[in-house]
């Protein structure tokens, strides 16, 4: 079963690498260690996520105007 993100961060080592901490909401961490080039893709993957769900969210949103409208 998928645990519920409470929180996260995202902080440079010094040694050019980054540490993601991931909290969830039974106050679970994971720490992980990734590289520039990792982080970038999670963005683009994050980033095409929301492009993907961004048209669905926009036209929901159009549809409750246009009725309150009525």
């Amino acid at each position: 079963m998928a645990r519920t993100l409470s929180s996260f961060s995202i902080a440079a080592d010094g040694n050019g690498d980054y540490l993601i901490s991931i909290e969830d909401d039974d106050g679970e961490t994971i720490e992980l260690t990734a590289s520039y080039e990792q982080l970038d893709l999670i963005s683009e993957a994050i980033d095409d996520a929301l492009d993907e769900d961004e048209e669905d969210a926009l036209g929901a949103d159009e549809d409750e105007g246009e009725e309150s409208e009525v």
